[in-house]
């Protein structure tokens, strides 16, 4: 699955990251099944074939929405601070890349939390949130065997619960509100994690 890189114009003003995040836009409001293509045009106001000339359907502008939040998500497991030190520490930074990914990519990001399997596309995308959650699970229970977190909570009660958490900021937070990425993310850290953490 293709990222959007090129700038291939139709009419001046849309390029494809133009026509994509104006899609996006319309599938968080109305929903993605009773978005259509001609529901985009008028937004665009643009004729379907121009979109066309840019996708060649309603299911690839989905595709690359779930694919950018995905590779968010996805990304944040392979970075440095995801693999080496405590699995604590671990646990903690990928919580924070994930509220990062979250805020810096709401609408894509909401979309994804949104998707219910109703398609093949949407069926690959929760196979992929599915196999991020698990990831995170195995990180609960390398902390909880390292004795770092308590022992009395199920590791895949633990993934829903903080996740739950850090999902429903889509509902809520805004980009221009008074609390920033970095801010929120530590809050998520500060509720997520010292209730599990052991006592010194």
């Amino acid at each position: 699955m293709s990222d959007v890189t090129t700038t291939k114009r139709g009419r001046p003003g849309y390029d494809q990251r133009a026509i994509l995040d104006i899609a996006v836009a319309a599938f968080n409001e109305y929903g993605y099944d009773a978005t259509s293509m001609g529901v985009l045009a008028a937004r665009l106001d643009l004729s379907k074939a121009a979109i066309y000339h840019h996708f060649s359907s309603k299911e690839e502008l989905l595709a690359l929405a779930l694919n950018e939040a995905l590779t968010g998500l996805e990304g944040v497991l392979l970075e440095e601070g995801a693999l080496d030190g405590a699995a604590i520490d671990r646990l903690a930074y990928v919580l924070r890349g994930a509220v990062q990914v979250l805020t810096a990519k709401l609408p894509s990001v909401t979309l994804l939390l949104r998707v219910r399997g109703n398609s093949d596309v949407e069926r690959q995308a929760l196979t992929r949130r599915r196999a991020f959650d698990r990831a995170v699970s195995a990180l609960v229970v390398q902390a909880r065997e390292e004795g770092t977190i308590r022992a009395d909570v199920d590791p895949r009660i633990v993934t829903r619960l903080v996740f739950g958490m850090v999902n429903s900021i889509a509902e809520w937070y805004r980009p221009e509100g008074p609390e920033d990425a970095a801010e929120l993310a530590d809050d998520v850290l500060k509720l997520a994690l010292d209730g599990l953490r052991m006592p010194r």
